[in-house]
């Protein structure tokens, strides 16, 4: 079954683009774009919708603000050039935070997300914020539900089945998962993959070089296929 989905944004060149990164997906079907929430309201009243790619600074209405008025929204997901809705959009369940301009690749990542939701078993929730905004996840650790918030995430390492989350100040925790999918999970304006066995938080870096980051003492490897992606924090 295909994810029918709307397109919003006020500006027609990123419509064009998630356009384009919809197609390309088989399991993708596009029913609507619209220029602003308004238009978005209308075509959610023409048929059922599984998901909206939301800009947020529109003309006239918020796109989180209009996400508000909705009494049963379907799967969203952010896309925007301002990074200072993050925790806002995550207080309001998005399935993910897209910043302009993201790559297929992203896009993928983030759609994914709703595709394989429920794949780990349930053991993992979604990303959540407490009352003070701060963003946070649920891991599942020794038949515990353990809260880990986002700013604590030093680093994860990958240990064959499992993770290790290093936190600052606290002990590591051990997790049955994935590295593929802990880092679908986590933000990627927050933390970047810098080696098949290393996610970092973006935040946690003092300095970096072509071969490795540094967080807070330790020296983590950048892996040979990464080293792109590490090369772009110095333009964050």
């Amino acid at each position: 079954m295909k994810l029918r989905c709307i397109l919003v944004d006020d500006e027609p060149p990123a419509l064009n683009v998630l356009q384009t990164y919809a197609e390309s997906m088989d399991n993708m079907q596009v029913v609507g774009q619209c220029r602003n929430a308004f238009e978005a309201m209308q075509a959610l009243q023409q048929g059922p919708v599984d998901l909206i790619f939301l800009d947020i600074k529109m003309p006239r209405l918020l796109g989180t603000d209009f996400l508000r008025t909705l009494r049963h929204p379907p799967k969203v997901i952010f896309t925007t050039a301002y990074k200072d809705f993050a925790v806002e959009g995550f207080e309001l369940d998005a399935v993910d935070y897209l910043l302009k301009p993201f790559s297929l690749q992203r896009f993928i990542r983030a759609v994914n997300k709703i595709l394989a939701d429920g794949a780990d078993g349930g053991t993992d929730t979604g990303i959540e914020a407490g009352p003070s905004g701060a963003p946070f996840l649920y891991f599942r650790v020794d038949r515990k539900m353990v809260k880990v918030n986002l700013d604590e995430i030093m680093y994860i390492e990958g240990l064959k089945d499992y993770i290790r989350i290093v936190r600052d100040r606290q002990k590591p925790l051990i997790v049955k998962k994935s590295m593929s999918s802990v880092e679908e999970m986590l933000p990627a304006h927050l933390f970047v993959r810098i080696h098949r066995s290393f996610i970092v938080a973006v935040g946690r870096i003092n300095a970096f070089t072509q071969h490795d980051v540094e967080i807070d003492g330790i020296e983590l490897p950048i892996g040979r296929v990464y080293g792109q992606q590490v090369g772009k924090l110095a333009g964050r």
